[in-house]
């Protein structure tokens, strides 16, 4: 990073740039609807800052493991099966260009929503937020884990991979209780994004949760979630190393 600086500058500037023009995006739509249903604009930023925080602390910390399909598919990644060490922990410490500006980014925009929502910064605010972060953190993490794992049946596994980033970065940018009922169970607990952001904020700003009549305690399980969800793709990924054959190459 430091040695390609122009590099560094052009991907914070998109980083940058992608963040706030999601969050224009929002005080465009709220600025036109004085609330959707019933979260105005400043809880909206709530949910955007949560799900920034985590998301920020997967791509700082596990985000090499999107890079699995390609190993898989280059061969690669069949040295990590003789070396003396997990084949998961290689592909998460494989060196890569990884720089905290995202992370940092996140931090400063959720203290500012802190301050611009009126949140109550107490003991529990301050033990529970970096839990939501390092839980919505986990979620991701064990959805691209499980989408990587079936790189050793398919191999070619990108497209679902950004279909289910857009997915996430779409869905959770709003509160669900505008989706369907279908949808909504699919973001509780098929595919957890509600558990990044919509539950905790429900918590954290003290609101009726709307969209499946749940106690607004629920956000609390954030973290539990992160590590079910964690221990369940670990498990499909160690079914996916047993049967791996490699890729012929």
């Amino acid at each position: 990073m430091i040695e390609y600086r122009a590099n560094f500058l052009m991907w914070f500037g998109f980083t940058l740039m992608y963040h706030a023009t999601a969050i224009a995006a929002l005080w465009v739509t709220l600025n036109q609807f004085p609330s959707m249903n019933g979260w105005d604009f400043k809880e909206m930023a709530v949910l955007y800052g949560l799900w920034m925080l985590g998301h920020a602390f997967h791509n700082t910390f596990f985000f090499t493991i999107g890079d699995v399909p390609a190993m898989v598919r280059e061969g690669r990644f069949d040295r990590f099966l003789i070396r003396p060490l997990d084949p998961l922990f290689q592909a998460l410490t494989v060196p890569q260009q990884i720089w905290p500006d995202e992370l940092v980014l996140a931090a400063i925009f959720f203290g500012f929503v802190t301050v611009y929502a009126g949140l109550r910064v107490d003991l529990t605010y301050v033990l529970f937020v970096p839990l939501v972060m390092i839980g919505g953190a986990l979620i991701d993490f064990g959805i691209q884990l499980a989408i990587a794992t079936l790189s050793f049946w398919v191999i070619r596994i990108e497209t679902l991979r950004w279909v289910v980033m857009s997915l996430e970065q779409d869905f959770t940018r709003y509160p669900i209780s505008i989706y369907t009922r279908a949808v909504r169970v699919f973001l509780a607990f098929v595919f957890p994004f509600a558990f990044m952001n919509y539950f905790p904020a429900t918590f954290l700003l003290h609101k009726t949760e709307g969209a499946l009549a749940l106690s607004p305690n629920v956000g609390l399980l954030t973290p539990l979630v992160g590590l079910v969800w964690l221990g369940l793709a670990y498990a499909f990924w160690r079914v996916g190393l047993n049967r791996y054959q490699g890729t012929g190459s």
